[in-house]
């Protein structure tokens, strides 16, 4: 299990091709790389951060809703446009040398109980399975309390109909669920590829690890014992730091939480 970053923590500071080398000076050899515009998904910008890459890249993320809930649109044309975005991404992924895609899916826009086909999703996430596996990466179905995976249950039901299932586990998004991640540990069990690590504090505030509440050292305990070996990487919010040598003591703070996790 190693610890990284996602460049989404420096959105808005520097430029996504700018972040690698923070992210290396900070001691870090992986991180997530986070396509944020469609005119980082391919062309001279998605060359730039493919060239300017010096660390290895566990996994890649897109801004979701640019095209992602339309992979499961009724609509033929809007789901061949999605697809299409999305092997873009794939393309540019396998260059970066991603292991996974973090994918958020559709979303809970409306406020409305929502009764799932699973078979039909199953369908469609299965396809979108096949189709990152062409390029050698694989998805890995995240956490999110806007998203349609925001419960266990989601995971539990939809695995049942997609064998080759993973997830990613966020911690700030089950909070904001109202949920438990002790319980989504449970649902996803070896599944697990990737956790997103985030602070809060007793008032939902999001902080940059190490200055809320939130007790990392029993979250690194919990995945050491579920013989958990992939990343977590630290996925925060701008907002939440001032300066980079902030951002540099919260990633040190996270290792010294899983140092003490080993003991």
């Amino acid at each position: 299990m190693e610890i990284g970053i996602s460049t989404a923590s420096f959105f808005t500071k520097v430029q996504t091709e700018e972040t690698f080398e923070y992210i290396k000076n900070f001691g870090a050899s992986v991180c997530e790389v986070f396509l944020s515009s469609f005119c980082e998904y391919e062309g001279i910008l998605a060359d730039e951060i493919i060239k300017n890459r010096c660390v290895d890249v566990h996994s890649i993320h897109t801004l979701t809703n640019q095209f992602e809930p339309e992979l499961f649109s009724l609509n033929p044309r809007a789901n061949a446009d999605a697809l299409c975005i999305f092997k873009k991404v794939l393309n540019t992924g396998k260059k970066l040398g991603a292991n996974y895609y973090t994918f958020h899916g559709a979303t809970r826009l409306k406020k409305i109980n929502y009764n799932f086909d699973y078979d039909r999703l199953g369908r469609i996430v299965n396809n979108l399975i096949e189709i990152a596996q062409s390029y050698d990466i694989c998805l890995s179905y995240e956490t999110v309390h806007w998203a349609y995976f925001n419960e266990p249950q989601y995971y539990i039901n939809l695995k049942k109909k997609v064998p080759n299932l993973k997830a990613t586990l966020d911690i700030k998004q089950i909070m904001q669920a109202n949920g438990d991640y002790r319980e989504f540990l449970k649902a996803i069990g070896n599944d697990l590829t990737t956790v997103h690590l985030c602070d809060y504090d007793e008032d939902r505030k999001l902080y940059i690890p190490g200055k809320g509440k939130f007790d990392f050292v029993e979250l690194f305990k919990r995945l050491l014992d579920l013989g958990f070996n992939g990343s977590c990487l630290m996925e925060v919010y701008p907002q939440g730091y001032s300066t980079f040598e902030q951002l540099k003591e919260s990633y040190n703070y996270l290792l010294e939480c899983l140092d003490k996790a080993k003991k």
